[in-house]
């Protein structure tokens, strides 16, 4: 039985402006959905911008430049990992103030977070610019690719602080109840990175012709445009979080707010390595299997791409959810949020899974050719290892719950034991009876074991009486 946890600070009143949803009132299952919608459009957005991004660079800039950008990607996915779990530590920080009303501490939480970001984002891009000629070197990036990956590495590099501050204020306007405003702005980023890239790539108009650099660029622009737009809508909708006159100061990171944000945060950064680190392990097991089974492996994770967005969704909602649910005392709705994020992610990822089921050979025809011999292959893969997403969108929603509470070494912990002891163990033992097949069961007995592990966490640990999240012992200088 869940116990109570009385909420407690003193409670501030929101801007006058068109604010984050209460996410403490309501029916549980509908405000949950609604809340959820956005951050998946949001989600769905950004990975067709990376897929139209790419169709750009290939068709225009051939297979090198393709090559460039990947290698150029798999760092700047390790640099936005530790600022995901700093967002993610600082939306639970959020969550809880605002479930109490307590719009200034939510602001210092906002504050410490969006001052720490924009300190690591300045120390990682210009460091990245300096030393990414060494990193490529260490990813045995192609010679042919070399010149394009450095060239459109060191103009990614540049949009790093503003690329982070955006992910920082969005996250935290989900955190304050806000899903929509995010999903705004991603729109604005998406279509204007996708105009501008073609754009500056081939020099269209009065435009100059930059090549890969073009594309990097685009980013930029979309980027900080979108940034600008957003900052300028929080404050002239006067959301909670907005800054004004001595708040400014909060941007000056708090040791304790940060000591927290630090302590929960790398884990849920490491959790972010720990899967595309288990990624590049099935690739590579993948790769043994001949040019065919990788072609059709690189097509189903296309696919798979979107068959696990809702379930990131959901669990973002269920966290942003429950942490205000937590921070109003209302322990009595933190179980109902988790079973119908449950609930919620069975019905869209099984929607999705059984659509792909039903007419996968057309979709994958896009990416391999209708005529390829992959598509069966990749057919095969998909119909053993795409239900495994249904589990481990249950997954997803208790660790969301748990999160909400800022218990974040568990599902660490889980995620390690799952994805490599049991993946690894579990192809090793099988290779030599079912060949191929060891990897795609893989994916099922990693997502069972995994929930297995998430359930009886969720069930019978203590993670309900951890402590608060926010240092409620931090005088409290305004409103």
């Amino acid at each position: 039985m869940e116990e109570d946890v009385p909420g407690a600070g003193p409670s501030a009143a929101p801007g006058h402006g068109q604010g984050p949803r209460d996410l403490t009132q309501g029916p549980i299952a509908r405000t949950l959905v609604a809340f959820a919608m956005p951050t998946l459009l949001a989600n769905v957005l950004q990975s067709l911008n990376g897929s139209i991004n790419a169709i750009w660079v290939g068709r225009f800039l051939g297979e090198g430049a393709l090559a460039a950008t990947a290698n150029a990607h798999v760092i700047m996915f390790l640099i936005f990992a530790s600022v995901f779990g700093i967002g993610m530590a600082s939306t639970v920080l959020i969550g809880q103030a605002m479930g109490r009303r307590d719009i200034d501490a939510a602001r210092r939480a906002f504050g410490t977070a969006t001052g720490f970001s924009l300190i690591l984002s300045v120390v990682a891009g210009a460091g990245g610019w300096f030393a990414a000629p060494a990193i490529l070197h260490t990813l045995a990036t192609p010679t042919e690719a070399f010149p394009l990956a450095l060239t459109y590495l060191r103009v990614m590099c540049i949009t790093i602080p503003s690329s982070i501050l955006s992910v920082s204020v969005m996250m935290a306007l989900r955190g304050a109840g806000d899903s929509v405003t995010p999903l705004r702005f991603m729109i604005v980023s998406v279509v204007l990175d996708i105009l501008l890239n073609p754009a500056l790539i081939l020099g269209i108009g009065p435009l100059p012709a930059l090549g890969i650099a073009g594309s990097a660029l685009a980013t930029v622009i979309a980027g900080t445009v979108s940034l600008t737009a957003m900052i300028i809508w929080v404050y002239w909708r006067d959301l909670p979080l907005r800054l004004r006159g001595p708040e400014w100061r909060y941007l000056l990171p708090d040791r304790e707010m940060l000591g927290f944000i630090l302590l929960k945060g790398l884990p849920m950064g490491i959790q972010m390595v720990i899967i595309s680190a288990a990624g590049l392990i099935m690739s590579g097991l993948v790769n043994r299997e001949g040019l065919i089974t990788a072609a059709a492996y690189g097509a189903t994770l296309q696919l798979w791409n979107y068959v696990q967005m809702p379930a990131l969704a959901v669990s973002a909602a269920v966290s942003a959810m429950a942490a205000q649910n937590i921070g109003a005392g209302r322990w009595d709705r933190v179980g109902s949020i988790n079973r119908a994020g449950i609930v919620t992610n069975l019905l869209m990822t099984g929607t999705l899974v059984t659509l792909i089921l039903l007419f996968d050979r057309p979709v994958l025809a896009l990416f391999l050719g209708s005529e390829s011999p992959a598509i069966e292959v990749a057919r095969h893969q998909q119909l053993l290892g795409s239900w495994s997403f249904l589990l481990f969108g249950v997954t997803m929603v208790l660790f969301g719950t748990m999160r909400a509470n800022a218990v974040v070494i568990p599902p660490l912990i889980i995620l390690g034991i799952s994805m490599y002891p049991v993946r690894l163990a579990f192809y090793y033992t099988a290779y030599p009876l079912i060949g191929a097949d060891a990897i795609w069961w893989s994916f099922p007995i990693t997502s069972m074991a995994s929930m297995l592990m998430a359930i009886a966490v969720y069930r019978w640990s203590k993670w309900r009486q951890a402590s608060p999240a926010l240092p409620m012992h931090l005088p409290k200088t305004m409103d």
